[in-house]
């Protein structure tokens, strides 16, 4: 039967039970049924509406595999753990629905580790489930046994721990709620073998049993609408500023309405890269640290700035009092926590908990029965000069392949049938910055976390969970190095995805920093021996690879990549000096950005 999903960003607005299969009964999902606790587990699962899931095996978890034999969900195999949880996040970051992992124990677990920790960092919802020891050699020096629950209960939104068969059932519709409810995270199971062997009755418990008060949002109310309205028709130079929080299809398809509406300048931050078509007039692009200049010189100018699913984190202001300074801020996150940090911090001129797309539908209600009247063309008029007067640039006057340049001539590829994913470093920013992403959750990156050897694993979840869009990673080579086995995984199960990789033989970013603070001493962030990285790919099966070095190879060979239906692989070499602008440390403002010496202000 096909499942029903849930929109992980709007679980208060609708009956939570939606997330069982369509017209399931008792009956089909074996209600009283005797079956040990790991089979009771996959039908949960199958119940859930789980269809892909990510791990790789090990003894103590092997009744479930075996399960999950006879069962309808897929299976992927990954090269290590790690690329598991990332696989199964992206399944998550790119889809309406849940992605779950399950792995075994001791390394097992620990591999998965940081991947777990940048799903929290980015609040992706995730479903991780560990094998464990029997519970009668918990907390000794057995075979593989490490503390599960404990390690976890500092990075994932919740960590559980089965003590029967009995229970699983529960465990897993109570940890899918949690995943997706409030700020949505991840949720780690710790599973002991003996409970996967028990014998229980899957008793087909409906998710919304498992709705708790305490994760209720609270709702936007008519003064609310009413206050927001007032500073938005008080404003002269209004901008929106989105994050993550309104990154989801529910969120972007209101928020375009609503920007029908009063038609207003929009920039975003990494995560909300995709909720607003970036090639139309009044997006302005990402900002940020690595930001593109007319953003950032927007929020200088702007004087109310309407910060919506954002959390304002160092990247983006890390000097909260130079951020923005001459606006007045609007604020809105899901997180009461969050919003009071920020309000303790800066004077807001409103501050909402809500759900984003609650706050959405509110407003265009309000905005349907009162009569407004805005007139910003003034200002749009000047957001589109400073667009022009300040674009992108880099050495173009270079012999040597530029990797700002192969993103510029990568960008005309991108369309709303594309998902990029990214490594973490200058790539990664370079992707941000050029890349026009018209649809949410279509660009995949590590943002909180900065986690490298992320882009590959993604991808392959990514694939998965849309067979009908071509996903593209965007890496650098010691980005690639992290989890470069996960090729093999690609290969293994014919997955259609194209690998772009610039390659300087360097961490990048790493080594700006050290030009720019350590006297150009470069320490542990060099690679002097040139390794044919699609040469790899070739030996593990790609259906194409090539290796360029000429700037002159790069349109053409760039386009017959791109052709290319099955797996991919161009190696680009790139210029292992170039310098990532417009940079803006860390405790200044947006005022000192520094835009290197090819860009200019017109």
């Amino acid at each position: 039967m096909e499942s029903k999903s849930i929109e992980t960003t709007d679980i208060e607005t609708r009956n939570i039970s939606e997330g069982m299969r369509e017209g399931s009964s008792s009956t089909d999902l074996e209600q009283g049924k005797s079956m040990g606790g790991a089979a009771s587990l996959v039908r949960c699962l199958e119940d859930i509406g789980v269809k892909h899931i990510y791990g790789y095996t090990g003894g103590v978890i092997l009744p479930v595999y075996d399960e999950l034999r006879d069962s309808s969900i897929e299976i992927t195999i990954n090269a290590n753990e790690q690329c598991a949880v990332f696989s199964a996040a992206a399944w998550s970051r790119s889809s309406r629905s849940v992605g779950v992992a399950i792995v075994t124990s001791g390394p097992g677990v620990t591999n998965a580790l940081t991947a777990v920790a940048d799903a929290a960092a980015d609040s992706i919802p995730l479903i991780l489930i560990c094998g464990q020891v029997v519970q009668s050699k918990l907390g000794t020096d057995a075979f593989q046994y490490i503390d599960t629950k404990t390690l976890f209960s500092g990075i994932a939104k919740k960590s559980l721990r089965c003590s029967s068969g009995v229970s699983i059932e529960k465990m897993l519709k109570e940890a899918y709620v949690e995943a997706i409810s409030g700020k949505p995270g991840p949720v780690v199971i710790d599973f002991p073998f003996d409970c996967q062997k028990e014998q229980c009755e899957y008793a087909s418990l409906p998710l919304s049993v498992f709705e708790k008060k305490e994760n209720k949002i609270p709702k936007i109310k008519e003064e609310d609408c009413r206050n927001f309205f007032a500073l938005l028709s008080q404003a002269k130079r209004p901008l929106f500023f989105l994050g993550g929080g309104l990154n989801s299809f529910e969120a972007s398809s209101l928020f375009r309405q609503l920007h029908a509406k009063v038609k207003l300048p929009v920039v975003t931050s990494l995560m909300g890269k995709g909720v607003v078509d970036e090639r139309e007039t009044l997006s302005v692009g990402m900002l940020g640290m690595f930001g593109r200049p007319s953003a950032n010189i927007a929020v200088q100018k702007c004087d109310l700035l309407i910060a919506l699913g954002v959390r304002f984190d160092d990247r983006v202001a890390g000097n909260l009092e130079k951020f923005a300074p001459q606006a007045k801020i609007i604020h809105l996150d899901i997180n009461e926590k969050k919003t009071f940090e920020i309000a303790a911090k800066r004077k807001l001129a409103l501050s909402l908990t809500a759900d984003a797309c609650d706050f959405l539908r509110n407003t265009l209600d309000f905005a349907d029965k009162e009569t407004f009247s805005f007139d910003w063309t003034a200002w749009c008029e000047e957001v589109e000069e400073i667009k022009s007067s300040c674009p992108l640039n880099f050495n173009r006057g270079s012999s040597l392949c530029q990797a700002a340049g192969v993103m510029e001539e990568l960008s005309s590829y991108i369309s709303e049938k594309t998902i990029v994913a990214t490594g973490v470093g200058n790539h990664q920013m370079l992707a941000a910055q050029y890349l026009p992403m018209s649809c949410p959750k279509s660009f995949l990156s590590s943002g909180a976390f900065g986690t490298m050897g992320f882009a590959i694993p993604t991808a392959i979840g990514a694939a998965h969970a849309h067979p009908d869009k071509e996903v593209l990673v965007v890496d650098g080579d010691g980005s690639l190095l992290m989890n470069i086995a996960d090729l093999h995984t690609i290969v293994q199960q014919d997955i259609p995805v194209k690998i772009l990789l610039l390659n300087n033989h360097s961490d990048g970013m790493v080594c700006n920093l050290q030009d720019a603070v350590y006297g150009k001493r470069k320490t542990g962030t060099q690679r002097e021996k040139n390794i044919l990285f699609s040469q790899v790919a070739q030996a593990m099966g790609f259906s194409y690879t090539r290796t360029i070095e000429e700037k002159k190879e790069l349109k053409a060979a760039l386009a017959e990549c791109m052709s290319v239906k099955g797996s991919a692989f161009l190696e680009i070499m790139t210029d292992k000096d170039e310098v990532l602008y417009p940079k803006t440390l860390t405790e200044q403002g947006y005022e000192s950005m520094n835009l290197g010496p090819y860009m200019t202000k017109k």
